[in-house]
């Protein structure tokens, strides 16, 4: 790999006698990661069924490392949401958020959405996350893995973190900035990154940086958490953004991040002023460890936080929910309950003590349930993935081991037993993977034409 000149000698000098250790690891692989999703299945079972080479990854419970030619990608149960593709040591960083059931939080530059998944997951579901990215297309991707994964208690948001810090001041428990960065961690996964970067590109990243710390500062609480977090190496991006934050808003205090299986300390010998406080935040290497690099900082805020309070969404009339309830009665097994909310012709289910956004741009709203249409209500593919197979009455079973799960990933229609009418649940080894109708022995199709299998062969 033809690493740019300049870093090669500003990591030398960083890393004395450990760089030729650390320059090594560019003629090795790179490592492949996958966390299994909670809300949908356990760590122990996905490694049951899935039949790919899973290795536990030590520093995240659902984590597993797997071999290139296991192409989890390419799997139904992929599509089924049933795990997460993701870079083992980006793993670590909602792991020391550490977000709770109920909580406020804010992923505040989300995308692609691995961590802000990770997130609603440790928060079983509970409370409000608010999910934002600021490049619409970018943020279009985050929803649908949003969706995917049958996440509901989130607001997927395309806003700036200017607009946002007017909107939420000192309003959540727990902040992530995974902040853009120079990206000096992902010269393996991502050889692109290094045509990118220069000792300019890295100065330009830390001032983003800096600006985008204070926007998440001022909507943290009092006593509450922020995380942040970067894929590069550069002391000016990691020890010296925490140090100049610090500085800035002197009620913030470095807390401790607990460090094994190869994560090291944070290395404030590399700024001046040395502070030592700076070894509390962590560094993941790829020596060290089977992943590529990150840095990691957690901090709380002792300070009063001015906030306003926001009016929370009120829920729709139920006379207005009458044709979702008939679609419910004939489909599902339970009925939901909530803040129902309608954007449009489109109607969802809103996390609990949702804030009114109607202001904010807004891509996904909790639960879509669906769009209501003239005199009837069709259901959209995310509710399909929430929702666990007990919850409809109507189920077209397909299996790994035939080959109708692919005809249905590729949108064709199938033939369904003539018991079958109406909306139906498809899913795969008893986990659902979308929506049919049936009628009269055939399935009428609804996997999402923008999902299908896009040219892919299993």
């Amino acid at each position: 790999m033809s690493l740019p000149e300049l870093f090669i000698k500003k990591m030398s000098h960083l890393l004395g006698r450990e760089s030729e250790t650390f320059f090594k690891t560019y003629d090795q692989k790179r490592t492949f990661g996958l966390r299994a999703n909670l809300l949908k299945i356990t760590a122990d079972q996905l490694k049951n069924i899935s039949r790919f080479h899973l290795r536990s990854v030590p520093f995240c419970s659902a984590g597993f490392y797997y071999t290139e030619s296991d192409e989890p990608g390419k799997h139904p149960f992929h599509q089924a949401g049933l795990y997460y593709i993701q870079e083992p040591s980006a793993m670590f960083v909602a792991e020391t958020l550490d977000a709770k059931p109920g909580e406020r939080v804010l992923d505040l530059c989300a995308a692609p959405g691995g961590k802000s998944t990770q997130i609603a997951v440790s928060m079983h579901n509970q409370g409000l996350l608010v999910s934002n990215e600021i490049y619409p297309k970018r943020a279009r991707a985050l929803s649908e893995n949003i969706e995917r994964m049958g996440i509901t208690n989130t607001l997927v948001t395309n806003e700036t973190p200017e607009h946002l810090a007017d909107y939420f001041p000192g309003n959540f428990d727990k902040i992530l900035v995974d902040a853009p960065c120079s990206g000096e961690g992902m010269f393996r996964k991502d050889p692109d990154a290094m045509r990118y970067w220069s000792p300019d590109h890295v100065r330009a990243c830390a001032a983003l940086q800096s600006q985008i710390l204070d926007h998440a500062y001022s909507m943290l609480r009092e006593e509450g958490i922020l995380v942040y977090s970067t894929c590069t190496f550069s002391p000016e991006e990691d020890e010296r953004a925490i140090e100049q934050f610090l500085e800035k808003h002197p009620d913030l205090a470095l807390l401790p991040i607990e460090k094994n299986r190869g994560i090291t300390d944070g290395q404030p010998q590399w700024i001046d002023p040395v502070d030592p406080e700076l070894s509390k935040a962590a560094r993941l290497w790829p020596h060290h460890l089977d992943g590529e690099g990150h840095f990691v900082a957690k901090l709380q805020k002792h300070g009063t936080a001015p906030t306003r309070k926001i009016r929370l969404m009120p829920s729709e009339k139920e006379v207005l929910l009458k044709d979702y309830r008939t679609f419910e009665h004939q489909t599902l097994t339970e009925k939901l309950s909530g803040v129902f909310h309608f954007m449009g012709n489109q109607l969802f289910l809103i996390p609990e003590n949702c804030p009114d956004f109607s202001k904010l741009k807004v891509i996904r709203a909790g639960l879509h349930l669906g769009e209501q249409k003239k005199n009837r209500f069709e259901p959209n593919h995310a509710l399909a993935l929430a929702l666990p197979t007990s919850s409809f009455q109507f189920v077209f079973p397909l299996d790994t081991t035939g080959s109708d799960w692919d005809h249905y990933l590729r949108g064709e229609t199938l033939s369904s037993p003539t018991t079958l009418k109406g909306w139906t649940a498809v899913t795969i080894d008893r986990f659902p993977l979308g929506w049919g109708k049936a009628s009269s022995g055939t399935l009428k199709n609804f996997y999402p034409k923008g999902l299908r299998r896009r040219g892919l062969n299993h």
